[in-house]
């Protein structure tokens, strides 16, 4: 392909000698800790050290020069970067239509017109109604009158 440069082979030797001396030098300092007797912690770092050797082995190393010199595999994580922004705004504004419609009443359909929330208490029983009443003489009697139901007709003018 012309316009990508292919990465040499001293590029990637460098890349793997870097991360070769990082675990040869993670190890040591995993030694270095199993000597003062913080086996834990020397084996947590001797874990961590053994990552970039890993990472050589298997040729995630070579395959990260390669993209780390190509041109066109830049341009890739732009247009992946690009998705993902996209992604995140439209959801973005989804969320916010979905939080307004919620504050509205009701669930936002495009291009439906929205109404107005109703009272929440308007059409519900009052919590009074199943209560019973006591008299002045300690005895209870039912609830039976009908005032709240009144009241609840009064309000919606019926």
């Amino acid at each position: 392909m012309e316009g990508t440069r292919r990465p040499r082979l001293e590029d990637r030797m460098l890349a793997e000698t870097i991360c070769s001396a990082v675990s040869a030098a993670g190890l040591g300092v995993a030694a270095i800790t199993a000597y003062r007797r913080r086996f834990l912690a020397a084996f947590r770092v001797a874990a961590y050290a053994l990552v970039p050797l890993g990472l050589v082995m298997t040729g995630a190393v070579q395959w990260l020069a390669d993209t780390a010199f190509s041109p066109l595999a830049w341009g890739g994580f732009v247009v992946l970067g690009l998705a993902w922004l996209l992604f995140v705004t439209t959801r973005a504004v989804e969320r916010r239509r979905a939080g307004a419609a919620d504050a509205e009443g009701g669930a936002a359909v495009a291009g439906a017109p929205t109404r107005g929330a109703v009272a929440p208490r308007a059409g519900g029983p009052s919590l009074e109604a199943g209560k019973r009443r006591t008299k002045k003489g300690g005895q209870s009697e039912p609830a039976d009158d009908f005032s709240d139901i009144e009241a609840i007709l009064k309000k919606h003018g019926i």
